[in-house]
């Protein structure tokens, strides 16, 4: 049996165990791929980037206790999604390799942008969220239960999000089409 000390670290009034670690751990392999993903020059490069921020979402989830999310993020967006990606790609007629010309002068304003965001995003959450823990004995939801809630409560975003990946599926193929 391991001991209790070994599974959690009082700092002051904050207690770290080994999931903590972990999830810090994959955040920042998830944070630094994603930071590659939109700096690269290479397009395939970023594709991989994508699969590795993909994978460590997923591997977020299976901390969380969310198995059956866990296992859909794997199916269909690393299955599914990177795959259509990656031959998206390797059939565009595009260079495969660095590109030179991808530097845009004013990136600054997306820098500007992202971290508007990022203070948006963090207030909402700590106002919203607080100070509140996760309860240490819930157990985890059924996937009947998920399921019962994707197709009758989310049924109408669940919808709007399957659109708007069809509208995007067919944009990247009007502009790779583009004769």
């Amino acid at each position: 049996m391991i001991h209790a000390a070994l599974l959690a670290v009082d700092i002051g009034d904050a207690s770290f165990g080994i999931p903590d670690v972990f999830f810090a751990i994959i955040a920042i392999i998830s944070v630094v791929a994603a930071l590659r993903m939109v700096t690269t020059n290479n397009v395939v490069h970023a594709a991989l980037y994508l699969l590795v921020v993909l994978a460590a979402v997923a591997a977020l989830y299976i901390i969380l206790g969310a198995e059956f999310v866990a296992v859909t993020q794997v199916m269909v967006y690393i299955g599914a999604v990177m795959v259509l990606l990656l031959f998206g790609v390797m059939l565009t007629r595009t260079r495969i390799g660095n590109e030179t010309d991808l530097n845009y002068e004013r990136r600054w304003i997306g820098g500007l942008v992202s971290a508007a965001l990022l203070a948006v995003m963090g207030y909402s959450l700590w106002e919203f969220f607080g100070s509140e823990a996760l309860a240490a004995d819930r157990t985890p939801t059924p996937t009947s239960e998920v399921a019962d809630s994707i197709f009758s409560t989310y049924i109408v975003p669940f919808e709007a999000i399957s659109v708007l990946l069809l509208a995007a599926l067919i944009g990247a193929i009007v502009v790779a089409r583009r004769d």
